[in-house]
């Protein structure tokens, strides 16, 4: 009797354990189910805008440079999909945004609305705060970071710019001299507060500034007077 009450104590111990044992392994699977898919929605969403961006910089025409370190991270994460998720849907969708990236070349006539102009403007953002992550987290150092950034700023400033004054002779040439007078201006203000170096916004303003005055011109102030003063800096 003794060993019979011995032997059920034991059997219902070893049924405890095992499953004990049964339900940390389900759960184990189940968080590690959950994690992957965590994983995977993040790789998702950052691999879309790095492989958009790529696209982006490489139409505007960036510093190779900056679309290399870009590609490098982008490709780290396509592996990471192509390991935790083969033959899936994720890894097809993200090789076709890939090959686009890959496929795109520098593009005189992307920028032709202010929809677009946005667009640009929030890809060359993004990149600009992947640069300081990628330094804090010592994959280029600060120096390159800062080097980047002022390159990105610089093409962002130019790059719309520019893109305002095309619209504006574009709308010269069909005779709507208010709506390209509004995109000179914009031009104008924009290489304004531009942080960027005199030499590289020269040019650009003497063009801008040329065409305002064929639509606006200048009032005769006299030689010498302050309005000349301030037209000349501007």
């Amino acid at each position: 009797m003794l060993q019979d009450n011995l032997l059920y104590v034991i059997l219902i111990c070893v049924v405890g354990i095992v499953a004990i044992t049964v339900n940390y392994l389900i759960s184990t699977r189940e968080q590690q189910a959950e994690a992957k898919e965590h994983r995977l929605n993040w790789l998702r969403q950052q691999s879309e805008t790095v492989f958009t961006s790529l696209k982006v910089l490489r139409e505007i025409d960036c510093n190779p440079e900056i679309i290399d370190k870009l590609n490098v991270h982008a490709m780290a994460m396509y592996d990471e999909i192509a390991m935790l998720a083969p033959d899936s849907d994720l890894l097809a969708s993200m090789t076709q945004l890939k090959e686009d990236a890959d496929q795109s070349l520098p593009a005189n006539q992307i920028l032709d609305s202010d929809r677009a102009l946005k667009r640009v403007q929030i890809y060359i953002n993004f990149v600009e705060k992947l640069v300081l992550q990628m330094a804090y987290a010592g994959k280029i150092s600060p120096a390159l970071a800062k080097s980047y950034r002022r390159d990105l700023h610089l093409l962002k400033v130019t790059v719309v710019a520019d893109a305002h004054l095309t619209q504006g002779n574009n709308l010269l040439l069909q005779g709507d001299k208010n709506t390209a007078l509004s995109h000179y201006k914009h031009a104008k203000a924009i290489l304004l507060k531009g942080a960027i170096s005199h030499q590289d916004r020269q040019a650009r303003l003497e063009k801008v500034n040329h065409e305002i005055e064929k639509i606006q011109p200048k009032r005769n102030h006299g030689r010498g007077t302050l309005a000349d003063s301030i037209d000349k800096l501007m």
